[in-house]
């Protein structure tokens, strides 16, 4: 299964670029996720929570920076998880880019995902997944606004040193909250409606 998104943030690119790769500190702006270990600069182990409908799932994985290129302000990351209840597992392969956008920067991603065991039954039907996809990014976007908003980076300021990397991350904040899937199916189902009505009227 693949979908793109895109987000905006205030920053020109190269400071934008960094941030995104800074992991530990765009993980606390992504609904439902949680860093729980900084294994090195390229790979951390982290948990995902999402709701699909009446079923709560948690994921447990590991996210590799496969690629970067600073040139052209693009990575490609893997992800891996399986549910904590062994319903099954996701794989994930994301590769983003970032454009110059009016107001700062563009940041397009395209993810190929591909989900087995029941977790696959769960995300059937009405764009499931590509809903939660879209919902997850837009609050990460808003979020990472707002943490900008009240932190911006220092213009030339380098990211954490390794030695600071390599530190074990503290699980023991905020949980974080799922995304609701029951929500997502009613947005869909709507925006379909909205989609027949307006096609029934040319």
């Amino acid at each position: 299964m693949e979908f793109d998104n895109s987000f905006e943030v205030p920053l020109p690119p190269a400071q934008a670029f960094a941030v995104l790769k800074d992991i530990p500190r765009i993980v606390p702006c992504m609904p439902g996720a949680e860093l729980t270990e900084i294994v090195d600069p390229q790979n951390y182990k982290g948990k995902v929570s999402v709701r699909l409908g009446p079923v709560a799932l948690a994921f447990s994985g590991r996210i590799e920076f496969e690629s970067i290129d600073e040139a052209s302000h693009s990575a490609r990351l893997k992800a891996q998880g399986s549910d904590a209840k062994g319903r099954g597992a996701a794989d994930a392969v994301a590769s983003f880019h970032i454009e110059p956008a009016e107001r700062g920067s563009k940041v397009l991603i395209h993810t190929d995902l591909s989900l087995s065991g029941a977790v696959a039954q769960y995300g059937r039907g009405v764009g499931m997944i590509q809903a939660t996809a879209s919902q997850i990014i837009g609050q990460f976007a808003a979020n990472l606004r707002a943490q900008l908003a009240e932190t911006p980076p220092m213009p030339g300021a380098t990211l954490r040193r390794a030695s600071e990397l390599m530190a074990p991350v503290d699980s023991a904040a905020v949980p974080p909250r799922p995304i609701s899937g029951l929500s997502l199916i009613a947005r869909v189902v709507w925006s379909r409606i909205i989609a027949l009505f307006d096609k029934g009227r040319t």
